[in-house]
């Protein structure tokens, strides 16, 4: 199965373009590519910030304050 359009490969290469599947589709790929990094960087700031907050919340505050006044 070719997704390019070849059913040979003995052909003149410097006749053969882009050798990959989806030729034409870089552009959309690397739009998709930069929607798909932003949007995983902006989960990733959202649930750590979620954990953070959970963390901070955790304890009793004056056992941890009177520690910290030690140092």
């Amino acid at each position: 199965m070719s997704t390019i359009g070849y059913d040979s490969w003995a052909v003149d290469l410097a006749e053969v373009g882009a050798v990959y599947p989806f030729q034409g589709s870089e552009g959309l790929m690397v739009v998709l590519g930069v929607v798909f990094w932003i949007a995983w960087h902006r989960i990733q700031f959202v649930r750590e910030g979620a954990h953070l907050e959970k963390a901070k919340q955790m304890g009793d505050k004056d056992k941890i304050n009177s520690l910290l006044e030690k140092y």
